[in-house]
This record gives C-alpha cells, structure tokens and sequence, in this order.
C-alpha cells in the first residue's frame, strides 16, 4: 500500500507538471489501487479485532466487504473526474513534456510488476486467520478458505490492471511523441477513466449482493435444495416431506447458513437426519432446521 501510495504521488505530480492526461490517468488509477489496498488492509484489522464480538452474529468478514463498496463508491467519483478532465484536454490540448512523463510512467509500471508479485505470492500463502465466523464450524472443515479470499485476489488483479494502464499511457505518450498524435494522450486518459468505472461498477455489483444477502441463485441453494428432494420421495411417496420455507446466505467468504422449515408425514424425520444429509456441503456452516409432522387425516 505506501510502495503503490508513493508512486500514485509521483505520478499525479508528474501528469499535472508535464501536462500529460495518460499519465493522471494512471496515476489515478493507481490512487484506486491505494485506496483500495489500504482498506483491504484495514477490514482485516477491523475484523481480527472485533473477532470476539459476540454482537456480530455470524462473525466480522462482512466489514472487508462493506469496505469493497466504499472502495467502489469512491473509484466511480475518480473515474468521473478523469473523464471530465480528458474531455477538456481533447478541446483545449496543452503542450506535454513526453521524455519526462514517459520516464515517470515507467517508473509506475515497474512498481505496478512489483506489487503484483508482493501481492501474488500473498494470494497463493495467506492462511487468512483471525476471522470470527470460526466459531460457527458446527465440526466442518474450512482448510480450503483461504483459496477464495475474495479481498486479496481482487487487489492482486487490480495490481495488474494498472499495469495494463501503465502500458496504454506509455503507448499515449510514445505516440505523441514519435508521430505527433497529441489526441492520443487524453483518450488514453478516457480509456483509463473508463477502467477504474468498470472496475469500480462490477466491484458495486459483487458486495452490495452480499451485504444485500441476494445470494438465493447460488449453486449452493440448488444443492441444497437437491438434497431436501430426497426426503420428498422417500417410502416411494412424493408428498412425505415437502420444503415450505428455504433461506440460504453467505456468512463467511465460502461459507452459508442455511434454515429449512419442512411439513412432513414421516414421524422419524428429524432436525439431525436433515443436518447429517447437508452436511456433505462443507460450505454449510451454520444449518437450523424447523419440521412440522402432519397427522395421517391431514393427507
């Protein structure tokens, strides 16, 4: 975060000072990429501290994802701003100093590659610990969390997409330069502030349904509801057990809570037997089952 949070300094400076839009764009850019690394960096604080809370329900991760919509709620007003600015290159041009921006652009792709790496070799060892959702196991195994740490890999990939930015600004700035195309540096400014809005508009999309809890068109939900079907048939009779009422939502990174709430005729049904059949999806942490038995002359 300060090694990307130093270069988008420089970078801003450098494209203000040297009249290039390319160069703000991604200096810009990478001003996401601090913004939203440095609150990556605190939710997990946030969330280890608070990991004994009782108050939060089904633990704190949550607070990384809240943090990932403000992230993109910011980044949609820095991409608004570096189109504006762009636009008002396009039809009042200044003059650019393209060896010096040129010079300061590479320096931000170099940086970019080396946070990427920092980052990647991050993504593939964290063991992402101090999460308070661990005390919902109800005895399942979550070994596998930590390949689905959402927070990481996207900083990870967005790393990489300004080093894509990176390299459209030098082109911007090459092109002005060797073949006199001073148009070329504020539409690359657009084309990055088109990035960063893109970026930031999936980022909106991805954590407002999972603040929102609309998760009900998971595959998770279709299993479950697979494994529910096969109380329905049981004793070769369709109606024994029919599901009434089904809840599932995402309380850790890959993990769900589940409640059922069954109607059945089968008297032996029970809340463990329904428990044990989902149990097969270690996703399921947190599973509350409700069963109302009918009499024989309620058929």
């Amino acid at each position: 975060m300060v090694i990307t949070a130093i270069t988008m300094v420089v970078e801003i400076a450098a494209g203000w000072w040297f009249n290039s839009m390319a160069l703000l764009a991604d200096g810009w850019h990478m001003s996401s990429h601090a913004f939203a690394i440095g609150l990556s960096a605190f939710a997990y604080a946030a969330a280890r501290r608070h990991a004994a809370d009782a108050r939060f329900a089904f633990g704190t991760w949550k607070i990384e994802v809240l943090a990932g919509f403000a992230s993109a709620v910011f980044l949609l007003g820095v991409a608004a701003l570096m189109a504006m600015g762009s636009v008002e290159r396009l039809f009042s041009p200044q003059a650019i100093h393209y060896r010096e921006a040129m010079g300061v652009t590479a320096l931000g792709l170099l940086v970019n590659l080396g946070c990427a790496l920092i980052l990647g070799g991050a993504h593939h060892g964290h063991d992402h610990h101090g999460h308070a959702h661990e005390h919902h196991d109800h005895g399942h195994a979550h070994g596998h969390d930590h390949h689905h740490d959402i927070n990481l890999r996207s900083a990870y990939l967005h790393v990489l997409a300004d080093a894509a930015t990176s390299v459209l600004a030098i082109v911007a700035l090459a092109g002005g330069w060797w073949l006199g195309w001073s148009w070329l540096d504020p539409v690359m400014g657009l084309v990055g502030a088109a990035l960063v809005g893109r970026w930031a508009l999936g980022l909106l999309r991805q954590s407002s349904a999972v603040l929102l809890d609309r998760e009900m068109d998971h595959p998770v939900v279709d299993e479950v509801r697979e494994v529910l079907a096969a109380f329905g048939h049981a004793d070769n009779n369709r109606d024994a057990t029919r599901v009434t009422d089904l809840h599932v939502w995402r309380v850790g990174k890959q993990q769900f809570a589940c409640i059922v709430c069954l109607v059945t005729h089968a008297t032996t049904l029970t809340p463990q037997r329904v428990r044990e059949a989902l149990s097969v999806h270690e996703e399921l942490v947190h599973v509350t089952v409700e069963i109302s038995v009918c009499r024989e002359d309620e058929r």
